[in-house]
């Protein structure tokens, strides 16, 4: 019964994320094709569409000037973004879901070791997805003043600023985050094979 409903959880999930990648890539779509129409720039139509678009928009307009790449590309940027954010969001709830299955399960079967293997792995994935959002939100220049970016750096930074103290950079190029997801990787690899072993 359990297992019916974190699997309808998970699809609800899904499902809710996937339609709010396609809201946003239908109104940045609107949004370009108002653009090259040369709409009323303050006609009703034109203002709501801006102001549903600008919160995603104008981020990346200015990561991409930050990165000295021509701002008219941020639509699209902004839908790729959209994209790889939705896709962290299905993995987080699918992580997440996942590990509260495999956490009843081994309470029903009384196995300490698979309880504390799918608690171990879930933070693990958890941990490396926050730190690939960190990445992704510091591309679009997100600053700590924003709830979710401080949240992200305040989780991730433990492990980050050592290693980001011990690796130099490469040219501008923080390597500390990689480092850090091959330290994970490999570590869920060994709870994997180890307190999650059949």
């Amino acid at each position: 019964m359990t297992d019916q409903i974190i699997a309808k959880l998970d699809l609800f999930a899904s499902r809710a994320i996937i339609a709010l990648i396609l809201v946003i890539v239908v109104l940045v779509i609107l949004r370009m094709i108002a653009d090259v129409a040369n709409l009323n720039f303050f006609g009703g139509t034109y203002v709501t569409i801006r102001r549903l678009t600008d919160p995603v928009i104008v981020p990346v307009r200015g990561a991409l000037r930050g990165f000295r790449v021509d701002p008219k590309y941020a639509p699209l940027v902004t839908i790729l973004i959209a994209a790889l954010l939705g896709w962290l969001g299905i993995r987080l709830a699918d992580t997440i879901l996942g590990t509260i299955a495999g956490v009843l399960l081994s309470i029903r079967q009384g196995s300490f070791a698979h309880l504390i293997g799918h608690l171990l792995y879930g933070f693990l994935v958890v941990y490396s997805l926050l730190i690939f959002a960190r990445i992704v939100f510091s591309w679009v220049t997100i600053t700590y003043s924003n709830r979710l970016m401080r949240f992200l750096v305040n989780t991730t930074e433990p492990l980050l600023g050592p290693l980001r103290r011990t690796i130099p950079p490469f040219g501008m190029f923080d390597l500390s985050a990689l480092v850090a997801l091959i330290i994970i990787w490999v570590l869920e690899a060994a709870v994997a094979g180890t307190l999650l072993r059949n």
